[in-house]
């Protein structure tokens, strides 16, 4: 039988911070472009089945724009819409949960310029999980490391597209809507 110290997971900081460096080897302004794609995005989570659902729904996300996803995490069929908050292009972007599965969700994109033509790539997701000490207990057991799982992942067809040598602006970097 397990036993949890719920005292302890009170304790525990509610809202996790997930931070993941990427080095990339491309220009500042393609890794930033790459990473507001709405087609991008697709491509890197194609294992959820998370397509764009309203909002922007191809393209190149603008700041105050919003854009509904709808996937698959944990079995479950899911709906989430997000806002670009803050956009200093080519250096930083910012989009946060305007509805859906988590309480709350904030995700920072920054992108720092490093030697020879190469890109640092930060995000920082901070994400609180619904239904209090619960939440904070999925967390704990889960949660964090899946949320840094599909980041990571994401990340990484972002840098091998980046990096790939071939003419991505008409795949991915293209302005348009639908």
């Amino acid at each position: 039988m397990l036993f949890f110290n719920l005292a302890a997971v009170h304790k525990k900081k509610a809202m996790p911070v997930i931070r993941i460096e990427t080095l990339i080897n491309a220009p500042v302004g393609v890794c930033f472009d790459l990473s507001r794609s709405i087609d991008m995005h697709v491509a890197s989570t194609r294992h959820t089945g998370e397509r764009a659902v309203a909002g922007r729904t191809s393209g190149l996300i603008e700041l105050n724009e919003t854009v509904s996803w709808r996937a698959r995490h944990f079995f479950v069929w899911q709906t989430l819409t997000s806002k670009i908050t803050r956009m200093d292009r080519p250096v930083l972007f910012v989009d946060e949960m305007v509805s859906g599965a988590f309480k709350a969700f904030k995700h920072e994109h920054y992108f720092i310029p490093a030697e020879h033509g190469q890109t640092l790539m930060t995000d920082i997701f901070n994400f609180e999980s619904p239904l209090g000490w619960l939440g904070i207990l999925a967390n704990q057991l889960f949660l964090t490391r899946y949320m840094e799982k599909l980041l990571v992942k994401r990340n990484e067809i972002i840098k091998t597209t980046a990096e790939s040598g071939q003419n991505v602006t008409d795949q991915y970097l293209s302005q348009t809507t639908t």
